[in-house]
Formats: structure tokens, sequence, C-alpha cells
């Protein structure tokens, strides 16, 4: 096989939750999820985590964030 052309040392770029005092005043609260939350008419997760919220990225379906903050929930045992 040939060699790359230019070899892939990239690093692999992860997400790292942002984390927050409080949810932002301009978000709106999402009916019937506990939360989710509408920023910038995407769906953002906020969960608390210690003394801060943690922020998902931005999600098109507010099912997904609830997943995603479920999911935050269970690593750090949250209640």
């Amino acid at each position: 096989m040939k060699p790359l052309r230019q070899p892939n040392t990239r690093p692999v770029l992860t997400y790292q939750p942002r984390v927050e005092p409080v949810p932002p005043a301009h978000a709106w609260r999402v009916e019937g999820f506990k939360d989710v939350w509408m920023l910038r008419n995407r769906y953002v997760a906020f969960v608390l985590v210690g003394d801060a919220f943690r922020q998902s990225p931005p999600f098109t379906l507010p099912e997904s964030a609830q997943r995603w903050a479920i999911q935050v929930r269970s690593e750090n045992d949250v209640g």
C-alpha cells in the first residue's frame, strides 16, 4: 500500500459540557420534559451536577436532549 500523503496526526476532539451557574434567563422551559430548555431555536438540557449546571450540546429534538440529561445523571449518580 502507498503511504498517506499527510499523516493523520490531528488530535481527536471530544465534547466537554459547559458548566453554567444557572440556566440562562432567555431560555424557555419545554413543557413535558424535566431538564430540557429551548435556547436559540434548539433544545438544550441543563443538569445540576454538584453546585453548577452542565449544558448539553444543542439538539433538534427534545427527546434527544432529555436522553442526554438522563445519561449524565446516571454517570454522575445525580438523583
